[in-house]
């Protein structure tokens, strides 16, 4: 007796959950790709990134987007990843919230544990003195960064979640762009 006549049901259970996997992966795949597409930009575009100066990052954790500015005007937006408990200011290392508030983008790192980062400068004075009154640690080393190194190729996954520990992903190409187009120093404003 075969192997197809003992298990009917779970060959046709099988077969159906592969369907659906493999229809959700494409469904995903095309909808991250329809929007990267509709976010970038076409060739002539790019040529006036270049000589436009980006004065501040604006972050607004609630709609999941980072938006690249220039003289009160956006220039370009992402859509982005945030911590596990992304809602509300992060109190202390480990909660897995992004900050919220003002900072500053102070330094790129190349050789990070994600495919390249900018930092940014939480915990500011206030952050201290808060987590130093409730007796935490503030935590620190939150980033801009791309998908984690080796996973790249996942980001059209990866990005439909929130699954940093605080940071702020976007996709690896993303990445790129805006380590060229933002300079360190910039201001960086993150809303609820």
């Amino acid at each position: 007796m075969s192997f197809f006549r003992l298990y009917p049901k779970k060959i046709i259970l099988l077969s159906l959950a592969m369907l659906i996997l493999l229809g959700a992966g494409w469904a995903g795949l095309t909808g991250y790709k329809a929007l990267a597409a509709a976010n970038h930009s076409d060739k002539g575009h790019q040529t006036d990134l270049a000589n436009i100066t980006i004065d501040k990052v604006y972050v607004d954790k609630s709609e999941r987007v980072l938006k690249l500015m220039s003289q009160g005007a956006v220039i370009k937006t992402y859509a982005i990843a945030l911590g596990d408990n992304p809602v509300g200011h992060k109190q202390q290392e480990g909660d897995e919230r992004t900050p919220t508030g003002d900072y500053t983008l102070d330094y790129k790192n190349e050789h990070s544990i994600a495919y390249r980062s900018i930092h940014i400068s939480y915990p500011n004075a206030t952050d201290s003195a808060r987590a130093r009154n409730k007796g935490v640690n503030p935590g620190s080393d939150i980033m801009i960064h791309g998908q984690m190194n080796g996973f790249g190729h996942l980001a059209w996954l990866n990005q439909q979640r929130d699954w940093t520990n605080g940071c702020i992903a976007v996709t690896n190409d993303e990445m790129d762009e805006i380590m060229a187009l933002v300079a360190i120093g910039t201001p960086i404003e993150i809303v609820e």
